[in-house]
């Protein structure tokens, strides 16, 4: 991890954070091989983010001094993702890559082509959710937690959620064989949307292009679900 990430109930004081989970004492020990004295970058969830200083550190817990954590974190891509749910594998990866870029705001969407039994995975309880999203803004040395909504309807979603969604934003469809080519450059907010394996079905297309969405394309090639959202995001923005 590039940024140890604090959570609030960390914090003890305006000056002391002291963590007791395995995972993050793990990794301290064995990747950044932290002694006490050390100066690592630290960020507390939801807020600011800087350099902090290891002041011990053994088998049950780390204790840092804090009181120098006044930097803002990375700002935002002006996004919401729209994607429908791919599979809890790529689900994981995908996640973390977003939430690395700097998406904050992500909408799992069910299509006919999202096979019913991705809802039943683990993958989409809240904590390994989180647990991703943590890893994405460890890498990016981020603070700021993307809001992640399901959304297991799509007909509801078109028509109820989606207007909404679409107001004072771009919509662009990124899906092969649309006429024009994805932009590149732009600062508009924007509400992107990304089809699962296999792509979005005729009928899908149509009412998303229907509510406002402009159709845009890649290039020829197919890519995978993970590949093509990390290189959508970089191309618009």
């Amino acid at each position: 991890m590039n940024l140890i990430l604090l959570s609030p109930d960390d914090i003890e004081n305006d000056r002391l954070a002291r963590i007791r989970d395995p995972r993050r004492l793990a990794h301290l020990k064995e990747v950044h091989r932290a002694r006490a004295g050390d100066d690592m970058t630290l960020g507390i969830a939801g807020a600011t983010l800087g350099r902090g200083r290891l002041l011990t550190l053994d088998e049950s817990e780390a204790l840092f001094d804090v009181s120098g954590l006044d930097q803002a974190p990375p700002p935002p891509l002006p996004v919401h993702l729209v994607l429908a749910l791919p599979r809890p594998r790529m689900l994981a990866r995908t996640l973390e890559h977003v939430t690395a870029l700097g998406v904050k705001e992500l909408t799992l969407l069910n299509t006919r082509r999202v096979e019913k039994s991705y809802w039943q995975s683990p993958e989409l309880g809240d904590d390994k959710i989180r647990r991703h999203l943590e890893l994405g803004l460890e890498q990016a040395r981020d603070t700021r937690l993307p809001r992640v909504t399901l959304a297991k309807g799509f007909r509801p979603f078109v028509e109820d959620t989606l207007p909404s969604l679409m107001a004072g934003r771009r919509g662009l469809l990124a899906h092969p064989g649309m006429p024009d080519a994805c932009p590149r450059g732009v600062e508009d907010e924007t509400l992107l949307v990304v089809g699962p394996e296999g792509g979005f079905i005729p009928w899908e297309v149509e009412r998303l292009v229907e509510a406002g969405c402009r159709g845009v394309h890649m290039g020829p090639r197919i890519l995978r679900v993970e590949t093509a959202v990390t290189a959508l995001l970089a191309r618009l923005f």
